[in-house]
């Protein structure tokens, strides 16, 4: 029988055939991509020809295609709606990639081809674009190990290999402890709640079982909202606790071991690569360059965060107390009175907040932008067959009509999801055989509203959303000749540059007048509340800047020494207590459910890279306000052309300087977090 992942694709826009792909495709469709792959590394390897660019580096980015195509839809749906049977498939998977991995990364021959060519480099006549690929591919060969002796290229691969499974465990035992757990309640436990989280508490308590009850899931949308509004002060300490135990609660989904033989792996790894460290690894290949780098942003933003956090805690100790309370206020209290202190500072407060921010329309309000920007149309296509029925698809046209991308947008909470929120694509972009366009998706775990009802988002839903659209379009406006730079193929540390600068136009005025519409009501959110949510733009802070700083220090600090014997729970309580952490806040995202650092290592020795990166994106709206229009044209098209379009065909800093003129300095970013004078 003809295999549907291996089939060629027929379905419009080169969408997979989701409708026909069963779990058992997959094993036999990854052995026969693979093989292929093999069998066009070798052709590649054993040419006789002398290598050129086209017959090697060429050769190359078109080899693997079928593979790609598999693994684009393989590990989407792992991530967004697995079960039982792709999870199994997905542990033998992990290792076996890494082992084709290390087969063409090792190669002799195929790396003395690419070898001869980088010493060429200079007399080749490469166009801008092609240079970069040839620089990149050898040094990705480097970094594999191309150039390491026989005996440590078997170890590096045999690493490879085990860290490929433990970082899948890892990422499985995350999901199942927040898949497995609910809090089941009563409508006498809802005081406080709004009508709309009771109503979508209902629907999942009735999905999963327990019709007429209450469920609080670990999903964020749903735990954050519970910890920002509920009233029973022992409830928010259970949600809490398990939110913050993930990873970490004994028996099969532990990750305590695994995080400690990940280190130590990580740790041989970069000495096998000449590196003291695997921090010193993986940061050689990004903007930073080294630890010290990044300490040093650190520190200049910890200690004005520490002071504002402080701040923050005699504000909300000194509410508490005079609301009644005669305890000190803890880590599972804190959302709750910051609420309450946002209340009582600006008449704000989420619940009051959430009508105006209908999911719908933000969505809108993202296309919007992205109109004005870039000339962009979204038209929804709904006799697509997407892979599960809460998707959505939207075709991307530029203002000719011309098809740039297609757009997917998964939105909702699921127990076959994983937590948090991210973009991936099906397809990336690339001119190397005709122009191939990407299908981009946006991935998030929002709480569906109930029966119909709009799907209403918190302030930090809605920034979400426009964060990963940012993403989104960092794919869908790729134009690149090849597939090595396409769309966030860039540097770790810049990669958040294009979503991060998006979420500045979500809080513009002219964007919340159009878009923040009642849900009820319709009504256009009044002036002086949009007043207030501005106003109340550094709220906060403090909090937000000590939790995600906390976290990454953690991680740079794990990785920048000696793996051997160390615990990471006593790990993470001796930094967080060297860095004089507040008990009443806890890392972003600690160590046993780290999923960032520890499911893979895209952001391992690298979750800086957010704070790296709102640098960037605090100088780069500056040159909007600079020109006094948030739209303004000509900034915007060296935005497309420079940043979103440009993928990694040049280096990070030198694109950054191609749209802004010069590097940026760390005032901007002082200013948006409200820690310096603006």
């Amino acid at each position: 029988m003809s295999n549907p992942l291996t089939a060629p694709r027929t379905a419009p826009f080169g969408l997979p055939p989701f409708n026909d792909i069963r779990p058992e495709h997959f094993r036999p469709a990854f052995e026969t991509a693979l093989s292929q792959h093999l069998s066009e590394i070798e052709a590649v390897a054993k040419n006789p020809a002398a290598p050129n660019f086209a017959n090697t580096i060429e050769a190359l980015e078109r080899a693997g295609k079928p593979l790609a195509d598999v693994g684009s839809v393989f590990w989407n749906l792992t991530a967004t709606d697995t079960n039982a049977e792709m999870q199994e498939i997905e542990r033998d998977m992990a290792g076996a990639l890494s082992r084709h991995s290390s087969e063409i990364s090792m190669n002799p021959e195929l790396f003395r081809r690419v070898e001869t060519l980088y010493a060429q480099r200079d007399r080749l006549g490469l166009t801008p674009e092609q240079s970069r690929v040839l620089e990149l591919t050898y040094k990705n060969f480097i970094r594999a190990g191309a150039k390491l002796n026989d005996a440590d290229k078997a170890r590096m691969t045999a690493i490879l290999e085990r860290l490929a499974g433990l970082s899948t465990r890892f990422s499985q035992n995350v999901l199942a402890d927040e898949s497995s757990w609910l809090l089941l309640l009563d409508e006498s436990d809802l005081d406080g709640l709004s009508a709309d989280f009771r109503a979508a508490a209902a629907r999942i308590a009735a999905e999963r079982g327990s019709p007429g009850k209450y469920a609080v899931t670990l999903a964020r949308s749903s735990a954050e909202i519970f910890l920002q509004s509920s009233e029973r002060r022992d409830l928010r300490e259970i949600v809490f606790k398990a939110w913050a135990s993930r990873g970490e609660n004994g028996g099969e989904t532990d990750n305590g071991a695994l995080i400690r033989e990940i280190l130590a792996l990580r740790e041989e790894r970069a000495r096998l690569l000449g590196f003291e460290t695997f921090a010193d690894y993986k940061l050689d290949d990004t903007m930073a360059k080294t630890p010290a780098a990044v300490r040093e942003l650190l520190d200049r933003v910890w200690t004005p965060a520490l002071a504002r956090a402080a701040e923050e805690r005699a504000h909300i100790q000194a509410l508490a107390e005079k609301e009644g309370a005669n305890f000190t206020v803890a880590a599972h209290d804190w959302r709750y009175y910051a609420e309450r202190v946002r209340r009582s500072l600006y008449d704000l407060d989420q619940a009051s907040l959430r009508p105006y921010f209908q999911l719908e329309k933000i969505m809108a309000a993202a296309f919007d932008v992205a109109g004005k920007l870039f000339g962009l149309r979204f038209v929804e296509r709904k006799w697509l067959d997407l892979y599960h029925p809460d998707v959505r698809a939207f075709e991307v046209l530029d203002d000719e009509g011309k098809h740039v991308a297609l757009f997917l947008a998964d939105y909702f909470a699921r127990p076959s999801k994983r937590s948090g929120a991210w973009m991936s694509d099906f397809r990336a972009q690339q001119k190397l055989d005709g122009d191939v366009r990407p299908i981009v998706v946006n991935v998030m775990n929002f709480t569906k509203g109930a029966d119909g009802a709009p799907t209403l988002l918190s302030l930090d839903d809605a920034r979400t959303l426009f964060h990963e659209f940012g993403h989104g379009l960092h794919g869908m406006l790729s134009d690149v000749t090849y597939p090595l730079v396409a769309g966030t193929s860039v540097a770790r540390d810049f990669v958040e540059l294009p979503s991060q600068l998006y979420e500045h136009w979500l809080l513009e005025p002219a964007v919340l007048r159009e878009f923040a519409l009642h849900a009820e009501t319709g009504d256009p959110m009044p002036e002086d509340l949009l007043e207030r949510i501005i106003a109340s733009r550094h709220f906060n802070q403090g909090f937000a800047t000590v939790e995600f700083c906390a976290s990454a220090v953690v991680d740079l600090d794990i990785h920048a020494r000696s793996a051997a014997g160390v615990d990471p729970g006593a790990f993470e309580t001796e930094a967080l207590s060297r860095l004089s952490m507040p008990p009443e806040i806890i890392m972003r995202h600690r160590l046993p459910h780290f999923s960032h650092i520890f499911s893979g290592d895209g952001y391992s020795a690298g979750y800086y890279s957010y704070l790296w990166a709102e640098v960037l994106d605090a100088d780069a709206f500056e040159a909007f306000k600079e020109k006094g229009d948030p739209f303004a044209p000509d900034v915007a098209a060296r935005l497309r052309e420079f940043i979103y379009a440009a993928g990694g065909r040049q280096d990070a800093a030198d694109a950054y300087v191609a749209f802004r003129g010069r590097m940026p300095t760390v005032e901007p970013l002082l200013r948006q977090r409200g820690f310096a004078q603006a």
